[in-house]
Formats: C-alpha cells, sequence, structure tokens
C-alpha cells in the first residue's frame, strides 16, 4: 500500500511540475518580453547609445520594408548568416522605437508584383547560379510625408556600418526638414563671371557634389553676419575674415553649430589663375588660419610649415618626356592613415594632399583631439617658404630628416570650449553673448589643406558626347560628402562608430593555414634557386665546349640535368607533404572539437549531475535519520 501511495504520489508531484513548467514559461513569456541579454563577446546585438536616443525621439513614424530573396539565398550559407544577423538587428531597431518603427518583410520572388516594386524602388538584384535567378537583399525606408531612404543592397562587405546605415535611415525620415548648408570660400569654388573671357567657368566638383546633396547657400567672406537658420558651415581657405565674422562664427560653434573648415599654410589654388593646372606658380599662394578660434578650442596649426611626408609622397612628371619625380608634399595617404573607426571615413582608401599642414592638440586642450586622417612616420615639417620659388621637387630631399612622429592632416574637435572673445568687437551688439560651449560641447571637423577640394587631386575630367564626364581616382570627394552628411545629422548619429563584424574566423585553423602557407612558399623558393643554378651550371657547361656540338648534351650534363630533375621531383614530393600536414592538423584539430562538443562536455555535464543527486541524497538520508 505504501508503495501504491509513494507511486501515486511520484506521479501527482511530476504532473504538478509539468504544469508548473508550462505556466512559469508562458508567464516569463509575457513578463520577460522585450528582455534580452548580448553574450556577444562584441556586443553584436547592443544598439549604440547614439542609436537609442535617435529611436527615443522620432518625431515622424517611420515604415521600414526589408526585400530579401529567401530562397534564392538558400545555397548561400554565409550570406544567409549576414541576412539573419542584419535581420534581428532591424527586430532589435523596431522592439527599442516604442511603436514608431515598423518592419515588413517581403520576399520578391520571380515575376511577382513584389519584384516589380523591388526594381521601381531601384534595388539592386545579384544573379546566384546558372538557372537565372537574382537575389534581393535591400531596404526600403517611408514616412508620412512620402519620403523614401532606400539601401539599394545590404552588402556584407558594409556590415560594419550597417548600424549607422539604419539610424541615419530612420533619422532622416523622422525628421524630414530640408538641411541648409552655409559655405563661406576664399577659392573660386563658385564659378563667378569672366569679363575677359566673357564666359561663366566651372565650378569646382566638389562644390557640384555638395549642391546636389544639400541646399547651399553662399555666403560672402567680406560679410560680417551668418544666417540663423543653418544646419552646417563649411568654411574654405578663411584668410581674411573680419573680426566681426570671426565672433559670430565662435558664437555659432559654442551654441552647437557644427563647423567644417579647411585651412592651408599654401593654398595653391589661392593663386589667380587655374586651380587645376599643376604647373601653376605658387608664389602668389597664401596661409589661412582660424587664429583665435583655434587656440580656444586647443589646437595647435603653423601657417608657416608644410609637412612632407617620404612614404606618401606622390610621383610627378614636371614637363612632357622628362622622367617622374617623388614630391615630398604632394602626398597620397591610403587605408593605413585613415581613421577605420569613423564612418566617414572608415570605408576609404585613397586621400590626396597637395603642400598642406598639419593639426595638433594643444598642451592645456579641454577638448577631444580625434585624427580622421594622419601622416606616415616618415613624414617632418618643411618652411613653406621654400615652396614659393621651388624648381625641382628633389630639392625637397636636402636635409629632410623624419621625425618618426605622424602629424594629423584632418581632425574632429569635441568637447568643452570657452569662448575667444571676452567681449563682442568694436561694432557687434550681442546682449546674450556665449562665453561657454553648450551643451555636449562644440563640434569641429578641421583639415589642414585647401587643396585636398581642388579638381586635380582626385577628379578627372573627360568630353563625351558633348557632356562632361568625371570620373574619381581618390576618395576626397567621398570624404568631404561623408563628413558634411555626418555633420548635418544629430550629435547621437554622429557618436556612432563602424561596429566590429559578426563574422568570427577560425583563428586556430587560419594560424595553421599561414604557417603551412609559408613553409610551402620558403620551399617553392629553394626550388626556384636550384633550377636557376642548374640551368646556370648547364649554360656554363655549354659555352666551354669546344666541338661546336651545342645542342648535344655529353654524358657529364646528362648526369646534372638528371640529378636536378630528382631534386625536383624529391622538392614535389615535399610541397606534396605540406599540403597534406596542413589537412591533417586541421582535420585533427576538427576532430578534437566535436569530441570536446559531442562527448565530453555531456558527460561533464551528466557526472555534475550525477554527483549534485547523489550528494543531495545522501544530505537528505542524513537528516531524516
Amino acid at each position: 500500500m505504501d508503495n501504491k501511495k509513494r507511486s501515486l504520489f511520484s506521479v501527482v508531484t511530476l504532473a504538478l511540475l509539468a504544469v508548473l513548467f508550462v505556466a512559469l514559461s508562458i508567464l516569463s513569456t509575457a513578463m520577460l518580453k522585450g528582455m534580452r541579454i548580448d553574450l556577444t563577446q562584441n556586443g553584436l546585438y547592443t544598439l549604440n547609445k547614439g542609436t537609442l536616443n535617435i529611436l527615443d525621439n522620432m518625431d515622424e513614424p517611420v515604415n521600414l520594408y526589408l526585400y530579401f530573396s529567401e530562397d534564392v539565398s538558400r545555397d548561400l550559407p554565409q550570406f544567409r548568416s549576414y541576412a539573419s544577423w542584419a535581420d534581428e538587428m532591424l527586430d532589435e531597431f523596431v522592439e527599442r522605437s516604442d511603436g514608431k518603427l515598423t518592419l515588413k518583410r517581403i520576399d520578391p520572388v520571380a515575376f511577382s508584383p513584389a519584384e516589380d516594386q523591388a526594381a521601381q524602388y531601384g534595388l539592386q538584384s545579384a544573379p546566384v547560379g546558372s538557372a537565372g535567378d537574382v537575389l534581393y537583399f535591400g531596404l526600403v525606408g517611408t514616412n508620412s510625408v512620402d519620403d523614401e531612404q532606400i539601401i539599394p543592397f545590404l552588402h556584407p562587405d558594409k556590415e560594419k556600418f550597417l548600424e549607422y546605415d539604419l539610424a541615419k535611415m530612420v533619422y532622416s525620415l523622422s525628421h524630414p526638414e530640408e538641411r541648409k548648408v552655409g559655405l563661406i570660400s576664399e577659392l573660386p569654388l563658385v564659378p563667378v563671371f569672366d569679363p575677359v573671357s566673357q564666359n561663366m567657368p566651372e565650378s569646382w566638383v566638389i562644390y557640384q557634389q555638395l549642391d546636389q546633396l544639400f541646399d547651399v547657400q553662399n555666403i560672402q567672406p567680406d560679410s560680417n553676419i551668418l544666417p540663423n537658420d543653418l544646419e552646417l558651415l563649411v568654411l574654405v581657405h578663411p584668410k581674411q575674415l573680419s573680426q566681426s565674422m570671426l565672433y559670430q562664427i565662435d558664437q555659432y560653434v559654442l551654441r552647437g553649430g557644427k563647423l567644417l573648415a579647411f585651412m592651408d599654410p599654401l593654398a595653391e589654388a589661392d593663386t589667380g589663375g587655374d586651380p587645376n593646372d599643376p604647373s601653376s606658380s605658387i608664389r602668389a599662394a597664401g596661409s589661412s588660419t582660424l587664429g583665435p578660434l583655434l587656440t580656444a578650442w586647443g589646437v595647435d596649426f603653423d601657417p608657416g610649415k608644410v609637412l612632407g611626408d617620404r612614404s606618401y609622397a606622390l610621383q610627378v612628371t614636371l614637363a612632357a618626356g622628362e622622367p617622374a619625380m617623388r614630391h615630398l608634399a604632394i602626398i597620397s595617404v591610403t587605408v593605413d592613415g585613415i581613421n577605420a573607426t569613423d564612418v566617414a571615413s572608415a570605408d576609404l582608401n585613397v586621400i590626396n594632399f597637395s603642400s598642406t599642414g598639419w593639426l595638433a592638440p594643444a598642451d592645456n586642450a579641454k577638448t577631444s583631439f580625434e585624427p580622421l586622417v594622419e601622416s606616415s612616420d616618415a613624414a617632418a615639417p618643411i618652411d613653406s617658404n621654400r615652396f614659393r620659388f621651388l624648381r625641382d621637387p628633389r630639392d625637397l630631399d636636402k636635409g629632410f630628416v623624419p621625425t618618426g612622429d605622424r602629424y594629423a592632416l584632418a581632425a574632429r574637435i569635441t568637447g568643452p570650449a570657452a569662448s575667444a572673445f571676452e567681449q563682442p568687437p568694436e561694432g557687434v551688439t550681442d546682449d546674450n553673448p556665449i562665453r561657454q560651449s553648450e551643451g555636449s560641447g562644440i563640434h569641429v571637423v578641421l583639415f589642414a589643406d585647401t587643396d585636398i577640394l581642388t579638381d586635380r587631386l582626385w577628379v578627372q575630367k573627360q568630353n563625351f558626347l558633348g557632356q562632361t564626364v568625371v570620373n574619381s581616382f581618390a576618395d576626397n570627394g567621398t570624404l568631404v560628402a561623408n563628413l558634411s552628411d555626418q555633420l548635418l545629422g544629430s550629435s547621437d548619429l554622429i557618436s556612432i562608430r563602424a561596429r566590429s563584424s559578426a563574422r568570427r574566423p577560425f583563428t586556430r585553423v587560419e594560424a595553421l593555414r599561414l604557417s603551412a602557407e609559408s613553409q610551402f612558399r620558403e620551399t617553392e623558393q629553394n626550388l626556384q634557386e636550384k633550377l636557376a643554378e642548374t640551368e646556370q651550371k648547364l649554360s656554363s657547361m655549354q659555352t666551354a665546349r669546344q666541338d661546336g656540338e651545342l645542342t648535344v648534351l655529353n654524358a657529364e650534363q646528362q648526369e646534372e640535368v638528371q640529378r636536378f630533375l630528382d631534386q625536383k621531383l624529391e622538392i614535389r614530393n615535399q610541397l606534396r607533404q605540406v599540403q597534406h600536414d596542413l589537412t591533417q592538423e586541421i582535420k585533427a584539430l576538427g576532430v578534437k572539437l566535436k569530441v570536446i562538443n559531442i562527448v565530453i562536455v555531456p558527460v561533464l555535464i551528466t557526472i555534475f549531475a550525477l554527483l549534485f543527486g547523489y550528494f543531495r541524497r545522501k544530505r537528505r538520508q542524513g537528516e531524516q535519520s
């Protein structure tokens, strides 16, 4: 009877535990909805604080439409892995938006209305396989006033920019106001009618680019007033700004206005001639600086020094038929010198400068100084006066000794700053001057070069059927456009940095592969050396012969050739052995991982559970006795 009661009690207990488990599952699902824990090493599913602020402060509801070819991508596991991660990030955006952001997933099946709609939006399709299938993976965003933002294809190579691109799309659609940019330039970016030639010169390509992207308002350099509705101010070669205008800029920046400024110790376009003619004289070139404003922002800049760089120096040709030579002051910065964490510069490859200066944080600076573009460590300052009568660029090498330091050619300045003016300049009436920066502080991006904007350093123009076709060979224009676009966003958008990759390579396997490749290259090099040595011996033997039968091998030569062939066969066997050993090591590592994951870990868990149950039973028996 006791056994029956005990059995019944056990059955009832198990039933109650099952009911309790189901109830707890339902309750936890309801109570913990939206709660997530990101246990990945690089926080792959944790949104940036700036992104969260953008989602919290959405003024307009935004609809997102994700076009993804589900069936076509089934045989692309790596791509589907990235697509799954991107899809989960979009879910996180929606979850954090408090209902202001909606997401609809659409599969643009071939010959369906959804595919036609994707094509109308301008989404890109990628061919997959030989059957003519195409893959769509694009995003469309809309708002209540019918504005559209489109990412034609979410490419895995742009993975680290995904959060920024999504946040930018949401911000632009939820704040659909027109973006106004003020431009003060003392260089001829904007076309001005030439009374001598009676024609209108073309504007610089960089100006055309900005004018297409934004509402650019040109402000005369001799003006003393800034418009009130500017979201971004761009300064180019500010060499003769009045104290009144400097004060206006000072107050604009302290109140939270964004500034993009280009200064120069030697502005080659400031010659009165053609800024796109590299052979034009720079004797009349002037320097520019923001003087007291830089001091207030904690930035050092020497307008009398040009930076030379031996590693990044470009080759130039002064005249047709002459050999090219390296010019220390015309430098092409590659990815090693470009900030890879800032979304405005992270995806760029080449940025060209000419007779540039450099920027540095002041000793007592309270602001933060973040270089965007830097020189190599083979750079050093050169007095700008040496360039005014320079005939041969090779003369710059005389006495040039690299300092071993890296110099910032462009930098982002943020944080708290004070006014450069104790009181408004004479003639300026301001009843409420700002003494200290407001909010999170100032946000300024500075360049130590203006020639970076000239067409000759980054684009090539060609005439095609009466139309001017522009092809870029450097990323100067992309950097300026990215920075302008970024600065026109909110401070939250600017704070978002490039993310770590979601892809986790097998570092141990990669190390084995690299080691094997190193051995393979070394063995292959030995083969080539022995081949060259044997061919040299054969050649010397042929030359030393006196019988005139140069096409016939004697016994000694035949023996030498046979010995070489035997060596060649042996080395090939060694190469195959290296590849075989690599495969075996990788397979052995895979077997170890499988044994650990499939056998050892479950066994350890089982042993732990049995020991835990055993000691728990022993403790209960001890309590009962």
